[in-house]
């Protein structure tokens, strides 16, 4: 069993979801490992990852519509606002979505399914760098 470690940072340009399948593809090719498994881990608390659609770009802004309503910004109820009115409602979208995900790989290659892309969900108003750590495993 071989393992593969690479920390790639992201610069997102504010809320939204940012495909990132490329990014994971070349490192996947680096690790040089043909069977196994792709783990992937974001090191923040208001952005969150996600394997969605990538054919419709109308499927991001839905996702985008209906966590605004699910979540909405401006909340007198929220008391941490340190940092601005989308702060907690970041931490509450990261808390309900993921921080992490797997993907299988076979013949050196992630085994997403035809319309599935990887994408980095940025939950704050104003873009950010965001580190994203992708472990490998396999043979």
């Amino acid at each position: 069993m071989k393992n593969f470690q690479k920390v790639i940072r992201v610069q997102t340009k504010g809320k939204g979801l940012n495909e990132i399948t490329k990014y994971i593809e070349e490192v996947v090719e680096a690790s040089r490992i043909n069977s196994g498994l792709c783990n992937l881990f974001i090191q923040h608390t208001s952005a969150s990852l996600l394997i969605q659609e990538n054919a419709d770009p109308d499927v991001q802004k839905d996702l985008e519509y209906f966590f605004g309503k699910l979540v909405p910004e401006n909340d007198l109820g929220y008391t941490h606002t340190i940092e601005g009115s989308d702060d907690m409602p970041s931490h509450i979208r990261s808390a309900i979505t993921k921080t992490s995900e797997q993907i299988p790989l076979n013949g050196g290659k992630l085994l997403l399914g035809t319309w599935q892309g990887i994408f980095l969900w940025e939950h704050r108003i104003t873009g950010n760098i965001r580190q994203i750590i992708i472990h490998i495993s396999g043979k």
